[in-house]
C-alpha cells in the first residue's frame, strides 16, 4: 500500500511568531478599537485574491479603495536579505506603497518604498499610517 502523505512544513519559529503577534495585536488595537489607522491588518493574507500569489507575514489594506497599503515580512538573519529581496519585489509588482523588513535578531528594520527605493533614513516608520513600526513592540 502507498503511502500518500504529505507533509507540509512551515518556518515559522516562536520569536518569528511573537513578532507577528504584536504587530498583529497592536495594529488590531489601533484599527479597531481606536480608529487610529484607516487600514485593516491581515496575517499571511494573499496579496492578490483573485489567483495565487504571495503572503506576506502581515499586510495593511485598505478596505475602502480595495488596495493593499502596507506588507510586512518577519525575519531571523538567516532569512533576512532574501525577504527584502521579496518585499522589494512585492512592493514593485503590486504597487504597494510601503513595505517593510524586521530582523528580530539583529532587532532592525528595513523600508522599501514604491518608486523610491530603501529608505535607509527612517527604515522603522510607515509614512502610510504615520507610525514607527519599533514603538509597536515595545
Amino acid at each position: 500500500m502507498l503511502d500518500n502523505t504529505i507533509y507540509v512544513r512551515a518556518n515559522a519559529p516562536k520569536p518569528h511568531q511573537r513578532i507577528i503577534g504584536k504587530l498583529m495585536m497592536q495594529f488590531g488595537i489601533l484599527f479597531y478599537n481606536l480608529k487610529k489607522i484607516p487600514f485593516e491588518p491581515f496575517p499571511e493574507t494573499m496579496i492578490d485574491e483573485s489567483k495565487t500569489s504571495p503572503t506576506p507575514d502581515i499586510l495593511l489594506f485598505d478596505n475602502k479603495q480595495k488596495q493593499n497599503k502596507v506588507i510586512i515580512e518577519i525575519s531571523g538573519n538567516t532569512g533576512a536579505k532574501r525577504d527584502f529581496e521579496k518585499v522589494k519585489n512585492l512592493v514593485e509588482e503590486y504597487g504597494v506603497p510601503e513595505g517593510f523588513v524586521y530582523n528580530y535578531d539583529l532587532k532592525q528594520w528595513r523600508k522599501y518604498r514604491l518608486e523610491e527605493g530603501e529608505d535607509t533614513d527612517n527604515p522603522s516608520f510607515s509614512d502610510v499610517i504615520g507610525y514607527d513600526l519599533d514603538r509597536l513592540l515595545k
